[in-house]
């Protein structure tokens, strides 16, 4: 399949409505509206496509770009590649799935690493991101050790770090007390510390949960 079928399947797809709420949530003028449901039929048509994703991602649509970032191949992902995607995009529209591949691939822990560190509101909120996902395919991927300090930079530096990157450590927060059973009475106890996280989800209807509350409840729907 080419770039430019995919492009005018994407096209006819497109909902005014749809890319209209695109839009508020930062996906760029370049936006047809498609519903996710048939972006999931596509990704499931198409599999995995290395060069097809490349081509899409060129395209600057972003459609085509949520397909390329479903369809990459993680084992081909480089550092520098993944850099360039965060740079080129817009965090809050595109960063769970670029959060999502990167934490299939074999670049997983150093990016996200590097990312969380990262000063960059971007960066650090998609490497945060990188962690949820992780913790939520494979609890085991990221030892309790690591995940406990952690747990110590997310409370020592969650107020003071960028806008949105707040809402990521946020839920990176919640993903640790879920996943980690060894952990979830000290996360709930950091989340009570932290207090309520402040987040400008600009105009949208996003919130940014309270983490206590969400680990509590999640721990009582896994007993």
């Amino acid at each position: 399949m080419k770039s430019s079928e995919v492009l005018a399947t994407l096209k006819k797809l497109g909902k005014p409505q749809t890319a209209a709420i695109y839009k508020r949530h930062e996906s760029g003028d370049n936006v047809f509206g498609v519903l996710t449901p048939e972006l999931v039929k596509l990704r499931k048509t198409i599999k995995v496509d290395h060069a097809l994703s490349q081509d899409l991602w060129r395209t600057g649509n972003a459609e085509a770009r949520i397909l390329a970032l479903q369809i990459a191949d993680p084992a081909k992902l480089t550092r520098s590649a993944m850099d360039k995607v965060v740079e080129e995009s817009s965090a809050w529209f595109f960063g769970p799935y670029v959060a999502e591949l990167v934490a299939r691939s074999p670049i997983a822990d150093d990016t996200m690493r590097a990312w969380m560190k990262s000063k960059d509101e971007s960066f650090r909120q998609i490497g945060y991101g990188i962690l949820g996902m992780r913790l939520r395919d494979d609890p085991d991927s990221v030892s309790d050790a690591d995940a406990a300090k952690i747990l110590a930079t997310i409370e020592k530096e969650i107020h003071g770090s960028p806008n949105r990157s707040r809402h990521a450590m946020n839920g990176a927060l919640i993903a640790i007390g879920v996943a980690k059973s060894n952990l979830r009475k000290k996360a709930t106890e950091a989340a009570k510390r932290i207090g309520k996280v402040q987040v400008d989800h600009g105009e949208t209807n996003c919130k940014t949960p309270d983490a206590a509350a969400y680990i509590e409840k999640a721990a009582k729907r896994k007993r």
